[in-house]
């Protein structure tokens, strides 16, 4: 089992950054894809980005809407961060980190069912 905790949400004026940490309770961290989402008051969860399990060598995604902005990584201290740049009034939203069980490396699938376990979501609020 996998708990997960997100931080680092907050207000932000767009065009500013923020930084994202998703901290993972558990064994076995690196059979995990781990992936972030986020939902918007009035919409379905959508993906942001995920990044595959494995050792040391990693493969990420992203949507469309945040490629070249975001950027998802991971460390052996079961960490996950999520770089937001260049933040727009559309990126609010509350973000949940996610982890797939993956021990076979498959790597990430942007689909929020595909996910066994979820953070509570950290709010992030970008004023125009």
């Amino acid at each position: 089992q996998v708990q997960l905790v997100e931080s680092g949400g907050g207000l932000v004026q767009a065009g500013g950054s923020l930084r994202l940490s998703c901290t993972a309770s558990g064994r076995a961290f690196s059979s995990y894809t781990m992936g972030w989402f986020r939902q918007a008051p009035g919409k379905e969860r959508e993906f942001v980005a995920g990044i595959s399990s494995g050792r040391t060598v990693y493969a990420d995604s992203y949507a469309d809407s945040v490629k070249g902005r975001f950027a998802i990584s991971r460390d052996n201290n079961k960490m996950v961060y999520l770089q937001m740049n260049s933040l727009k009034p559309e990126d609010t939203a509350v973000y949940y980190c996610a982890a797939d069980f993956d021990p076979f490396y498959r790597g990430v699938i942007p689909d929020s069912s595909e996910y066994d376990y979820w953070g509570q979501g950290t709010q992030v609020t970008v004023s125009s």
